[in-house]
């Protein structure tokens, strides 16, 4: 018997006696965890599901969205909640026994900011909290394995600090070329065979296993008919997110790591946000030579670059100052809804200009319209709470240093349209702009802010070669 299974059943670590895993609060039992991931580094972790009991379920319950859509049996978070204790009780008995069986996700869509739609997969309440409870402990272990290139759904990442490491790497860094990569329908192509193989790497564990098979081929129902899959995971699964970042870890980033940065004469900075990934290199090069060999390394897991959006351009403080003496049109990017753009300070110096992407703010302008007109009718007092929520929203996501002028004119565009629709209300009750403004201050909405500062210390250079 390996010795970690003996130290599991046995409760001794090095001769010192531990508790076993069922006497051990939640938060405990994730930090024995993931310090069983730092000591034992070059094999996988076996009897993992013992960890999971009925306190792990309802912290997993706890953590699960209450207010998202139902899958396909129709259970609402509110109905499940009415008999949670019973429920969490017959699912650790199923999960335990081997009896547990994935439902397959219910198929929706959302409009994409391209003007097409996304493919959402919803599983069951009941399935979103296996999910989580399963995801809780594949983050616990590799956290302790990801590279800090990589921002996407991790504990005390963000995409705010991705947008800042890009600020930082390429205004203080030896970069010239940026590679805006765009990986083709990362979340339906991802192979089920490969991933199984990157879990088997740290997860000994048969049961969990077994579990993230279940839920890969449990298929996707889209109006009354089932289809299976040997790829993909779909978007909207609890559990999909982390199953992301452990394919690319192994598939793109260590590679990166190991390889790609002993191989190439420049620097490369990388940043990685789930499938959102942008290279920055010092030498045009380099950025060639890498993007041909991107190609192949993704075909090798069946992955494709989307061609149309993934491209070379010239950036950073060198071709800032060739643009102005050429006179030639300012290079500009978009990463994680921002439009990235060449600068220079008040005092002269280069730095990265962010500002809220055009078709991002294009889109949110569009539902606050569409949303005034169809509750112009609701009293003022309830349009306000909904209107000021928006903003929030749109503040604490697009709210950071330099994009003042975006954020204000979605600002103005609330008021702007808000007053318009309070004004269509009937034939005869067009509001006069004085009159508006006292609405506005017995109903104020938020005023534009940017809580994210940049010099704040939130921002972080990722290391070069």
């Amino acid at each position: 018997m390996p010795m970690e299974g003996r130290e599991q059943q046995l409760g001794v670590n090095n001769g010192t006696k531990v508790l076993s895993p069922n006497r051990l609060t939640f938060s405990t039992k994730l930090k024995t965890l993931a310090e069983r991931a730092r000591r034992i580094r070059n094999e996988p972790l076996k009897t993992m599901v013992h960890y999971i009991d009925e306190e792990w379920l309802r912290e997993s319950w706890k953590r699960i969205r209450k207010g998202a859509a139902y899958g396909i049996d129709e259970v609402s978070a509110k109905a499940y909640e009415a008999n949670l204790d019973s429920n969490l009780a017959q699912l650790l008995g199923r999960l335990k026994s081997g009896r547990y069986t994935a439902t397959p996700v219910r198929r929706v869509y959302i409009p994409k900011g391209s003007g097409g739609r996304r493919a959402l997969g919803i599983p069951t309440v009941e399935d979103k909290v296996a999910q989580r409870a399963v995801g809780l402990m594949l983050s616990a272990i590799y956290e302790q394995e990801f590279l800090p290139l990589s921002y996407g759904f991790r504990q005390g990442m963000s995409a705010h600090q991705a947008v800042m490491a890009v600020k930082t790497s390429i205004a203080t860094g030896k970069v010239s070329w940026v590679v805006d990569a765009d990986i083709r329908s990362f979340f339906d192509e991802m192979s089920h065979e490969w991933l199984m193989k990157f879990v088997a790497h740290r997860i000994g564990d048969q049961a969990i296993r077994r579990l993230i098979k279940k839920w890969l081929n449990a298929g996707i129902m889209e109006e009354g008919k089932l289809t299976k899959a040997s790829s993909g995971a779909p978007q909207g699964g609890v559990i999909s997110p982390i199953l992301a970042n452990i394919y690319l870890h192994y598939a793109l980033d260590l590679w990166v790591e190991k390889r790609v940065k002993k191989n190439i004469q420049g620097k490369i900075y990388s940043v990685r946000y789930a499938d959102d990934i942008l290279f920055c290199f010092q030498y045009r090069r380099d950025a060639l030579r890498f993007m041909e060999a991107l190609r192949r390394r993704l075909a090798k897991f069946g992955l494709r670059l989307n061609e149309e959006k993934t491209r070379l351009l010239r950036f950073g403080r060198f071709a800032e100052r060739d643009r102005r003496i050429r006179g030639e049109k300012r290079a500009t990017f978009e990463f994680l809804g921002f439009t990235f753009y060449n600068r220079l300070s008040r005092g002269g110096k280069y730095t990265v200009g962010t500002r809220t992407a055009s078709k991002r703010l294009s889109r949110a302008m569009n539902v606050v319209t569409s949303w005034c007109k169809e509750n112009r009718h609701q009293p003022l007092d309830w349009q306000q709470r909904y209107l000021n929520a928006i903003l929030r929203g749109h503040y604490l996501y697009y709210g950071v240093t330099g994009n003042f002028r975006s954020v204000a004119a979605f600002y103005r565009h609330v008021v702007k349209v808000w007053h318009r629709y309070l004004s269509r209300r009937s034939q005869r009750s067009y509001i006069r702009w004085d009159k508006f403004g006292r609405i506005l201050r017995d109903h104020p909405l938020e005023k534009p802010r940017l809580p994210h500062s940049i010099y704040g210390g939130s921002s972080r250079l990722l290391a070069p070669r």
